[in-house]
C-alpha cells in the first residue's frame, strides 16, 4: 500500500512539473530448468565443506573407483591362481608327495571340509568378508584349502593330461573374460538360464552318486563333467559381468573378496571338470 502511494505520488509529482517519471525495469524471469541445473545440484555432486568431507552422488559410476576395484581383485586373483598352479605342480611332478597324499585320502577330506566352512563364512557372513585383516586370512585359508583338493584330484592323472587341461583352461577362461568385457548381451539377467542347469546338474550329480556303487559308466561320467564345464564357464560370464558393473545387476566395490572369491571358484572348478572330461588317469 505505501509502495502503491508513492507511485502515484511520484506520477501525481511529475505530471504537475510536467516531466514523466521513468517506468520501473520489469522483475527478471526465472531461469529455466536446464539454466538452473547447468551448474550442477548441491544434493547429488560437488562437494559439501561443512565437515570438510567429499561427497560423490554416484560412486559405482565413477570410472576410477571402478578400475580400482577391478584391479584389486584381478590382483588378488591372480594370487590365488599362482598359489593353486604351484601346488597342483608340486602334487603332480612330485612323485614322493604324489604317494603321500593318494596314501592318505584324511588330508583330503579336512582340507574339503574347511574350503567348505571357509566359503560359507566368507558367502553368507558380511560381517568377515569385510572386516580386515579378517577377511584376507580367511581367503588365504579357503585358497590353501581348495588348492589341496585341486592338487590331490590332479595327481590322480597323467601329468600331460593335466598341463592339457591346464592348457584350456587358460585359454577358455581368457577367452570368456574378454567376451565378457566386449560384448553387448547381458548375462547377468540371465538368472533363469543359470537356475535351471544348476538344477539339471544337481539331478545329474544324484544319478551319477546312485549309479557308480552299481558300475562305472564312462559316458554318464562324461556328460556330467562337460555339463559342469558348460554351467561354470557361463558362471565365469556372470561373475566378470558383475564385476564390471555396467550391466542389469552389479557387484558393490565394497565386496572385492567375494568377487575374488566367485571368480577364483568358477576357474578352479572348470579345470577340474575339463580334468575330469579329457584327463587320463594313471596306470
Amino acid at each position: 500500500m505505501t509502495q502503491g502511494k508513492l507511485s502515484v505520488a511520484n506520477k501525481s509529482s511529475g505530471g504537475s512539473s510536467g516531466t514523466e517519471a521513468p517506468p520501473l525495469a520489469p522483475p527478471p524471469a526465472p531461469p529455466c530448468y536446464e539454466e538452473a541445473t547447468a551448474a550442477g545440484s548441491p544434493c547429488c555432486s560437488g562437494s559439501y565443506g561443512g565437515d570438510g568431507e567429499t561427497i560423490t552422488g554416484l560412486g559405482w559410476d565413477d570410472l576410477n573407483i571402478r578400475r580400482m576395484f577391478v584391479r584389486k581383485v584381478y590382483s588378488i586373483l591372480m594370487v590365488q591362481l599362482l598359489v593353486t598352479l604351484a601346488i597342483v605342480a608340486l602334487f603332480t611332478f612330485c612323485d614322493p608327495v604324489k604317494d603321500y597324499v593318494q596314501s592318505n585320502p584324511g588330508w583330503y577330506w579336512a582340507s574339503y571340509a574347511v574350503f567348505f566352512s571357509t566359503y560359507l563364512t566368507l558367502s553368507c557372513c558380511a560381517g568377515p568378508r569385510r572386516q580386515f585383516p579378517w577377511n584376507l586370512i580367511l581367503l588365504a585359508v579357503f585358497t590353501l584349502s581348495l588348492s589341496y583338493v585341486t592338487g590331490m584330484l590332479s595327481s590322480f592323472y597323467n601329468t600331460r593330461s593335466v598341463m592339457l587341461c591346464l592348457g584350456i583352461t587358460v585359454l577358455v577362461c581368457f577367452s570368456v573374460t574378454i567376451s565378457s568385457f566386449q560384448t553387448k548381451v547381458d548375462v547377468t539377467s540371465c538368472q533363469g538360464v543359470l537356475l535351471i542347469f544348476c538344477i539339471v546338474m544337481l539331478v545329474s550329480g544324484l544319478v551319477l552318486a546312485f549309479v557308480l556303487p552299481l558300475g562305472y559308466v564312462p559316458w554318464l561320467h562324461a556328460v556330467y563333467a562337460a555339463l559342469g564345464a558348460i554351467v561354470f564357464t557361463m558362471f565365469l560370464a556372470f561373475d566378470t559381468q558383475l564385476l564390471m558393473g555396467n550391466k542389469r545387476y552389479t557387484i558393490s566395490p565394497e565386496e572385492y573378496i567375494f568377487a575374488t572369491l566367485s571368480i577364483y571358484l568358477d576357474i578352479v572348478y572348470i579345470f577340474s571338470f575339463f580334468l575330469q572330461l579329457f584327463g587320463t588317469r594313471r596306470d
